[in-house]
C-alpha cells in the first residue's frame, strides 16, 4: 500500500516543485496590482515572447525524448546479457561440477550488487570496470572445461555490459543542449515578469493567466530537465520519470535463488 502511495504520488514531484514559483508570482502580481506598478500592455510582441519559449521548449524536449526512450531499454538489455553470462556458466557447473564456475556464479551476483549501488551513486564507475575486466580472470579459468563458444559468447555479452555502462555514464554526466536550457530559461524568466507586470483587465484574468503560463512554461523546463537524466536514482529512487531497474532487480532474485539451490545441493552431496 505504501509503494503504491509513493508511486502514485511520486509522479506529482515536478508539479510540487513547480507550486513554490507560481505562488511567489501570484504574490508580486497582487503587488504590482495594489501599487500600480502593471506598466506594461499586451501587445503582439507579448505573445511573440510566449510562442518563441513554447518553440525552444518543444525543441529541448524532442531531443531529450529521443535520449530517454533508447535509455529504456538499457536495464532490460543489460539484465539479458548478464543472464546470457549466467546461464553458460550455470550449464557448466552443472557438467562439469566445476568449482571455477560456482566461484563465477557468486561473482555475477556481486557484480548485479555493485551495479545496484553504482545507479545510485554509491560505488564508483571505476570499480565497475574493473569488476567488468576481472570477469576476464574467471574466462580463463573456464577455458579449459568447455567450449570455445560458449567462452566467446559470455565475452561478447561482457562487452555489451561494458558498452551500457559508458553510455548511462555519459548520460548521467552530460546535459543536452546545456546553452538551450540558458536561453529557455531566461526567457521564462523575463516571461513571468511580463506577465507580472502586464495589465490585463479585469484582474482575475490577469491571475489567471499568470497561474497557467508560470505553471506550465517552469513545468515542462523542470520536465525536461529531468528527463534528460533518466538515471538520477541518487536522489529521490526510482520514482518520477527515471527509469526502471525493475529487469536487474528481478535478475538478482533470480540468481540469489539460483545460488541458494546451489549451496544447498553441495551441501547434501
Amino acid at each position: 500500500m505504501t509503494k503504491k502511495l509513493f508511486k502514485y504520488f511520486g509522479k506529482w514531484n515536478i508539479a510540487i516543485e513547480v507550486m513554490p514559483i507560481v505562488i511567489l508570482a501570484c504574490v508580486f502580481k497582487i503587488l504590482t496590482h495594489n501599487n500600480s506598478w502593471e506598466i506594461l500592455s499586451l501587445s503582439p510582441l507579448f505573445t511573440s515572447i510566449l510562442a518563441a519559449t513554447t518553440f525552444l521548449i518543444g525543441f529541448l524536449i524532442t531531443g531529450v525524448i529521443s535520449d530517454y526512450k533508447e535509455s529504456e531499454k538499457i536495464p532490460g538489455d543489460l539484465a539479458a546479457s548478464l543472464e546470457v553470462i549466467h546461464d553458460e556458466t550455470s550449464q557448466i557447473a552443472m557438467t562439469k561440477q566445476s568449482k571455477e564456475a560456482k566461484a563465477f556464479l557468486l561473482f555475477q551476483l556481486d557484480f548485479i550488487s555493485s551495479l545496484k549501488r553504482w545507479f545510485f551513486k554509491r560505488e564508483e564507475t571505476g570499480k565497475i570496470f574493473d569488476k567488468l575486466n576481472s570477469m576476464n580472470n574467471h574466462f580463463a579459468k573456464l577455458e579449459a572445461q568447455t567450449q570455445v563458444a560458449y567462452i566467446s559468447r559470455m565475452k561478447q555479452e561482457q562487452s555489451n555490459i561494458r558498452k551500457m555502462v559508458s553510455r548511462i555514464n555519459t548520460l548521467r554526466d552530460t546535459q543536452f543542449a546545456a546553452t538551450a536550457y540558458a536561453i529557455a530559461e531566461f526567457l521564462a524568466f523575463f516571461l513571468v515578469v511580463g506577465m507580472i507586470t502586464v495589465k490585463i483587465e479585469p484582474f482575475y484574468e490577469s491571475m489567471f493567466f499568470l497561474i497557467i503560463v508560470t505553471f506550465l512554461v517552469w513545468y515542462m523546463i523542470l520536465l525536461i530537465k529531468d528527463f534528460d537524466n533518466p538515471f538520477e536514482y541518487a536522489g529521490h529512487g526510482e520514482q518520477g520519470s527515471e527509469i526502471s531497474l525493475k529487469p536487474i532487480h528481478d535478475l538478482e532474485k533470480r540468481l540469489e535463488r539460483y545460488v541458494k539451490e546451489m549451496e544447498k545441493a553441495a551441501k547434501k552431496a
